[in-house]
C-alpha cells in the first residue's frame, strides 16, 4: 500500500500542499504565499498562472522536502478557496481574466438589480444561496461581458469557467477533465442543490452558456490522474471539497447538529444538517456539505468575510504590529477593550446581515485608548461575528448547540478561544490538528482508493487538544455595544 495522502490547500493568499500519514497526522508541509491585486477599491483578483505554478512549487518541494516518490502517494485531495472564478481558453489553457475572487466586490449592483428584479426567492430556493456578489456566478457574466470578444466564444464552446478547483484538476491532469465536486458547484449561484445539477432557468438569468461549466460529480471519487511528467508519475486525485465543507469533514462533523467554525481569512460557522436541506429563514446559506457515493450530507453555513484578515489588516495596512501573534499579548495587556469596538466591514458584512454596501469602522476611541484595547477590540470582532451566526444557527436549525469545534490558524489563540466561549456561552473545543481543511481533502482522498476503510475508522483519529468552557463572565454590555457598532457600519457606501 502506499504511504501517505497529499492535500493541496488552495488557499485565498497562500497555496500549501501537506502529506498526511495513515494515523491523519501532518507529516511535512510546504507553502508559498502569493500576490493579491486591489485594481479598484472592493475590487480583489489572483494571477491564474501564479496559482499553478505556486501550487505545482509546493507540490514538488514538499516530495522533496521528505524525501517521498510519487508512487509513494495513494492519492491526491483537493481543498481550494471557495466562489473565486477563472475562466480560461480550452485550447490554449491560458484564462481570459485574472481570477476574481470571493472577496470581490465589483458585481454588487448587478446583485442589487436582481433582487429589485424579484429573483431573490427562486434563487435562494434553488441554490440555497442569497443573492450576492460573494458567488461565482455574477462574476463569469462580469467577464463575458467586459472580456472582448469571450460571449462569442464562451457561446462556441471554447471557453471554461472553474473555482479554483476545477482550475488545479485542468492544470494537474494535462487538460483531460474539466470538473468539479457537489460542494463547490453549491456556491456559484447556478447549482440547484436539490437536482444535483446547474439550473438551465438560472443559467438564462445570469446568462452563462452551460458548456462552459465542469461536470459535477461526488466529494470523494476518482476524479482524473496527474500528468505523469510533472511528479514523475501518474496519481489519482480523488477527493474535492470546498474549504469550509472539507473542514466540517476533517473535524468529524459527521452527524447532523455538529458545528465547526474556521478561523481563516474569513470566519465560516458550518452545522450538518443531515440528509435534509434546511432553508434558513435568517439569512444563512444552505449549501451542500459533501457527497461520498449517492449520498449527499447539506449543511447551515453563514459566512463572515473578514476574520483572521483584521489581524492581516493590522499588520500590513497600518504596521499596527509586526507578527499576528503579538496581538494575542498585546490584548492580555489590558482587562478589557476600553469601550473600542471595531466591524471589519472591509468588503462588506457576511451573514447573517448580508450588507454589501458597509465598511470598516473603529468606534469608542478616547484619550485613554491604549493598543492593548484596539487589540482586545480585534479579537473580540472575530468572537462578536461569530457569536451571531451561532445564535442565527440555532433558530434555523431549532437545535440547541452544546459544543463549537474550531480550527484555522487563529484558532491558536487561546485568548480568542476563551472569548468565544465567554460571549456565545458554549464549549469551544480545539483539536489536536487544528489543519482539519486539509485533513478533510485528505481524508475523502484516502477513502476513495481504500487508504482508509471507512468515516467511522476516520473518527478515531480526530482527537481533542483543549476545551474552553465560559468564565460566568458578564458579557451583555460587550454584546449590546457591538449591535450598535455594527449598526453604525451598515450601508456607509453610497
Amino acid at each position: 500500500m502506499s504511504k501517505y495522502v497529499i492535500t493541496i490547500d488552495a488557499g485565498t493568499t497562500s497555496e500549501r500542499a501537506i502529506i498526511f500519514n495513515q494515523q491523519g497526522q501532518i507529516v511535512n508541509v510546504s507553502q508559498r504565499e502569493f500576490e493579491q491585486f486591489y485594481p479598484q477599491p472592493g475590487w480583489v483578483e489572483h494571477n491564474p498562472l501564479e496559482i499553478w505554478e505556486t501550487q505545482k512549487f509546493t507540490i514538488n518541494d514538499v516530495l522533496e522536502k521528505e524525501g517521498v516518490t510519487a508512487d509513494e502517494i495513494a492519492a491526491i485531495g483537493i481543498t481550494n478557496q471557495r466562489e473565486t472564478t477563472l475562466v480560461w481558453d480550452r485550447k490554449t489553457g491560458k484564462a481570459i481574466f485574472n481570477a476574481i475572487v470571493w472577496q470581490d466586490r465589483r458585481t454588487a449592483d448587478y446583485c442589487e438589480g436582481l433582487k429589485t428584479a424579484g429573483h431573490f426567492d427562486k434563487i435562494q430556493q434553488k441554490t440555497g444561496l442569497l443573492i450576492d456578489a460573494y458567488f461565482s456566478g455574477s462574476k463569469i457574466r462580469w467577464i463575458l461581458e467586459k472580456v472582448e470578444g469571450a460571449r462569442e466564444k464562451a457561446e462556441a464552446g471554447e471557453l471554461a469557467f472553474g473555482t479554483v478547483d476545477t482550475w488545479l484538476l485542468w492544470k494537474l491532469t494535462g487538460g483531460k477533465v474539466h470538473a468539479t465536486d457537489v460542494s463547490n458547484a453549491s456556491r456559484t449561484m447556478l447549482f440547484n442543490i436539490h437536482t444535483l445539477d446547474w439550473d438551465d432557468e438560472l443559467l438564462e438569468l445570469l446568462e452563462v452558456p452551460r458548456n462552459m461549466l465542469p461536470e459535477v460529480k461526488a466529494s470523494s471519487g476518482i476524479f482524473g490522474h496527474t500528468d505523469a511528467e510533472l511528479f514523475g508519475a501518474e496519481i489519482p486525485i480523488a477527493g474535492i471539497a470546498g474549504d469550509q465543507q472539507s473542514a466540517l469533514f476533517g473535524q468529524m462533523c459527521t452527524e447532523p447538529g455538529m458545528v465547526k467554525n474556521t478561523y481563516g481569512t474569513g470566519c465560516f460557522l458550518v452545522m450538518n444538517t443531515g440528509e435534509e436541506a434546511i432553508a434558513s429563514k435568517h439569512k444563512l446559506l444552505t449549501t451542500i456539505g459533501w457527497q461520498i457515493g449517492d449520498k449527499v450530507t447539506y449543511a447551515l453555513e453563514g459566512s463572515i468575510f473578514i476574520g483572521g484578515a483584521i489581524v492581516q489588516w493590522l499588520r500590513d495596512n497600518v504596521h499596527f504590529v509586526d507578527d499576528a501573534p503579538e496581538i494575542e499579548a498585546l490584548a492580555q495587556t489590558v482587562e478589557d477593550n476600553g469601550g473600542v469596538y471595531f466591524v471589519p466591514g472591509f468588503v462588506g458584512l457576511g451573514a447573517p446581515h448580508w450588507d454589501q454596501f458597509s465598511t470598516g469602522l473603529m468606534i469608542g476611541l478616547t484619550r485613554g485608548t491604549q493598543k492593548g484595547h484596539i487589540a482586545r477590540a480585534a479579537l473580540e470582532a472575530l468572537a462578536l461575528q461569530s457569536m451571531e451566526v451561532i445564535e442565527t444557527m440555532a433558530k434555523d436549525a431549532e437545535i440547541e448547540l452544546k459544543e463549537i469545534r474550531v480550527d484555522g490558524g487563529a484558532s491558536a489563540n487561546n485568548l480568542l478561544m476563551q472569548i468565544q466561549s465567554d460571549v456565545t456561552g458554549k464549549e469551544i473545543v480545539r483539536p489536536e490538528i487544528v489543519e482539519t481543511t486539509a485533513q478533510g481533502a485528505a481524508f475523502l482522498a484516502g477513502l476513495a482508493v481504500g487508504y482508509w476503510d471507512s468515516t467511522v475508522q476516520i473518527q478515531k483519529l480526530w482527537a481533542v487538544d483543549k476545551r474552553f468552557t465560559p468564565s460566568g463572565k458578564d458579557v451583555e454590555q460587550i454584546k449590546h455595544n457591538w449591535s450598535r457598532a455594527v449598526g453604525r457600519a451598515k450601508a456607509w457606501v453610497e
